[in-house]
């Protein structure tokens, strides 16, 4: 019955969309005569869907970070970063944190500074402290920034030293608000997030209870700023896959999403998949007694995001996920790739991310075209765009300069993050039925006054386009 569903929500609208007329031809034309910059400006200004994948602590830039942590004192919040190595344990962890010892820019809060010894206190400054130059280091040093740097360093160090940044849940909310901004700016109505409520703290330290969490979230999301940005925001709630009691973490989860579906859609299940201790198949006795009690929990997974053939994407809709992260190997499963052409699974693409953690060194070598022009559903995210110092802009503007999109292939893609999202079937249809109409109107737009349509847009882009496109506004 999903399945019809989908289709039935697809065919309805592309129909609509369809008596208006199709915009393919102008935008052949435009594309082989229009800059790199007024491509990107089309594109920015280009009505967008969703966001499907995207983790919310990866997903702030680290200028959001400065600013909100300044913002925090008013809160009671201070936090304090590692400048030095004193050598005051030598080789070992931080009592506080679980971080590696001997590395820079670990984020502790004040509470976690007073009872470090005098010698560790003397490693850390309070980041409002900082000079000019650790500044610019502090913001580098959780965003892959070189050539240098690459999946370990994202993996084993970036979240290292984030660390007690994501235990404020009013810092959390209020970034995820952040983010909403910046997608509503850029033509997206919708994004669905990862954010949990568990493991939260006060200035002092002492645990926030989940529900006081919830409520965190519910309040700061229905203030006039987080809904002027004309995006809906779902919650995911994550896990990562290969920790010792992921079993537990998962059951609770399901009755959680179960209990407070008002903002949380669906479980995700998340972490790097060449650690095998988080093979998908792990799960399969625990979401089959889940199956037993709950109904409606949406699952996704992370899967595919691998150097070498498995069926990772097999065993994962066997668990019951409709929605797959990344997605690359799925190239390597014929058996698999068959099954999912038209069908109701969506694969998650993240194209930066995959250049960056290098599972391809070339987009000529990324399936994703194969995978859209074969019928299998897609969709572009950011996945954790923080970290890569981008946007969803970016996102189009890799896939139309390294694939040679089509415009109808474009408005496929918006439709696809919309259709296939956790969320409602009735706000699903109206936030469809919006975008068709913000498609009709930007075609409208461009076809009476071209690019002059866009005179007042100044898009906003960060670091990835200036390095990657040669495109700084």
């Amino acid at each position: 019955m999903k399945m019809v569903y989908l289709l039935t929500l697809l065919w309805v609208n592309l129909g609509t969309y369809a008596q208006a007329g199709t915009f393919d031809n102008e935008f052949v034309v435009f594309k082989k005569t229009a800059s790199a910059q007024a491509l990107y400006t089309f594109l920015y200004a280009m009505p967008k869907g969703g966001d499907l994948h995207n983790h919310s602590t990866g997903s702030n830039l680290s200028e959001w970070w400065y600013e909100e942590i300044l913002a925090q004192e008013k809160k009671g919040y201070t936090y304090y970063t590692k400048v030095k190595i004193n050598n005051c344990r030598g080789y070992g962890t931080n009592e506080f944190s679980g971080s590696p010892y001997l590395m820079f820019f670990i984020n502790i809060q004040a509470y976690e500074y007073n009872q470090l010894n005098r010698c560790e206190q003397g490693e850390y400054l309070r980041i409002q402290d900082l000079n000019d130059e650790q500044k610019r280091a502090w913001l580098n040093s959780i965003r892959i920034d070189n050539a240098s740097e690459g999946r370990d360093e994202f993996f084993q160090r970036h979240w290292a030293r984030i660390n007690s940044l994501m235990s404020n849940p009013y810092m959390q909310a209020n970034l995820i608000v952040k983010n909403m901004q910046a997608f509503g700016a850029e033509g997206l109505t919708y994004l669905e997030t990862d954010a949990g409520v568990r493991g939260f703290v006060h200035p002092d330290g002492s645990p926030f209870d989940s529900e006081e969490v919830y409520q965190i979230y519910l309040d700061r999301f229905a203030q006039k700023d987080a809904l002027a940005t004309g995006v809906t925001v779902r919650l995911q709630y994550a896990f990562v896959r290969f920790n010792t009691h992921a079993e537990d973490r998962l059951k609770w989860m399901y009755g959680f999403v179960t209990s407070h579906s008002a903002l949380y859609v669906g479980v995700d299940i998340v972490g790097r998949e060449d650690n095998d201790k988080g093979h998908p198949l792990r799960f399969l006795p625990t979401l089959r007694e889940l199956r037993h009690q709950y109904h409606g929990v949406n699952l996704s997974l992370h899967a595919g995001e691998s150097d070498e053939p498995n069926y990772h994407i097999r065993d994962t809709l066997l668990l019951g996920a409709t929605r797959i992260g990344h997605g690359l190997n799925l190239i390597d499963d014929p058996d698999t790739l068959l099954l999912m052409r038209n069908s109701q699974y969506l694969i998650e693409i993240n194209l930066i991310s995959n250049l960056l953690l290098e599972y391809v060194d070339d987009y000529a070598k990324h399936p994703f075209p194969e995978y859209l022009r074969l019928g299998i559903p897609v969709a572009l995210s950011t996945d954790d765009r923080g970290m890569w110092d981008s946007n969803m802009t970016d996102e189009y503007y890799t896939a139309v300069t390294n694939f040679n999109l089509s415009w109808s292939e474009l408005v496929k893609l918006g439709a696809n993050s919309i259709t296939y999202s956790f969320l409602d079937d009735k706000t699903k249809q109206q936030l469809l039925d919006d975008y068709y109409q913000r498609i009709t109107a930007f075609e409208s737009a461009y076809s009476d006054k071209k690019m002059a349509a866009f005179d007042n847009l100044k898009p906003q882009s960060y670091s990835f386009a200036c390095k990657k496109f040669k495109i700084c506004f």
